[in-house]
């Protein structure tokens, strides 16, 4: 299993077929409709996907684009975290999906490229739960702190409190389970938007998570384990400014991956504080977010296998 805490390679899918999702928004409160055609939506978020590609190569990082087909549509493949996870043991994690429109993005053909181009020796599929309604949407909703096997979740129908618990155990991380709601009231349906974590820092939004002794137990393991923790609003979770990666470039040093919209959002004292150990790397994906409801580590699916 990992030993570290970010990847040096990140897969990431072209929204060939992204748009707003009505079978997601059901239990996703960040996303929201744009007035734009269907083919003016692709468009637009394709030119800031390849944009944010650029970026991050730019700076060192390795990014594996797979071209997804435009057919059958599937309007939130840019967020392919939300399906798999890969283990430096080459190992693959295939996660139970709530909805039919993101199931059909663990397609033979994205199986494929990922065995073409990292060293896999076993895939295992955990998604015939779904047939017993029961989801675990993998990094959407479990937040690894992998140097100290902690794994965080926050619990709502896109996340089985005990299948994140038999997972967590089966990888041999301790499970720290809450609830967490926004600012209505409405669960929060992704634990990545509330919260991320880091090797030395981690953000979090601890007002969201409404029981005093379950925000206590999160604040008080992330502080246990060293992290210098930067406790967010809700108006900056709404900003996405949860929803950030650390990765690392080619040489080891490291970043963090972030929207414009939530870099904004962070007073300049937070991101002082972020920028100590691991520089800052904002993209700007308005649309994608907006329309999406997940932001910058949505879109990346952290790679720890060997590269072929």
């Amino acid at each position: 299993m990992a030993d570290i805490q970010s990847a040096q390679s990140v897969l990431m899918v072209r929204p060939v077929s992204f748009g707003f999702d009505q079978e997601t928004a059901q239990s996703n409160t960040f996303q929201h409709a744009l007035p734009l055609t269907k083919r003016a939506l692709q468009e637009q978020a394709c030119r800031e996907f390849d944009a944010a590609v650029q970026e991050l190569r730019a700076h060192g990082i390795s990014v594996t684009v797979f071209e997804d087909a435009p057919e059958p549509e599937k309007p939130d493949a840019v967020f392919p975290n939300n399906w798999l996870s890969t283990w430096a043991d080459e190992t693959v994690y295939l996660y139970p999906m709530a909805t039919d429109s993101r199931r059909i993005e663990r397609s033979e053909a994205a199986i494929l490229f990922l065995k073409k181009q990292w060293n896999i020796k076993q895939i295992i599929d955990l998604s015939a739960s779904e047939n017993k309604g029961h989801y675990l949407e993998s990094t959407g909703v479990m937040i690894f702190d992998h140097i100290h096997k902690v794994v965080y979740g926050c619990l709502s129908v896109r996340c089985d409190k005990l299948l994140f618990e038999q997972h967590a155990k089966e990888l041999g991380y301790e499970p720290i389970v809450f609830y967490a709601v926004d600012g209505s009231g409405v669960p929060i349906y992704h634990t990545n938007v509330l919260m991320g974590v880091q090797t030395s820092t981690a953000v979090v939004c601890l007002e969201a998570i409404i029981d005093s002794t379950e925000r206590a137990l999160v604040e008080g393991t992330l502080q246990k384990t060293g992290h210098d923790v930067i406790s967010i609003t809700l108006a900056q979770m709404n900003a996405f400014c949860g929803n950030i990666l650390e990765v690392r470039d080619q040489s080891g040093k490291p970043y963090i991956v972030m929207s414009q919209t939530a870099y904004s959002a962070f007073t300049e004292t937070e991101r002082t504080r972020l920028s100590k150990t691991a520089q800052l790397l904002p993209i700007a994906i308005p649309t994608i977010e907006i329309v999406g409801g997940g932001s910058a580590r949505c879109m990346m699916a952290e790679m720890f296998l060997p590269k072929k």
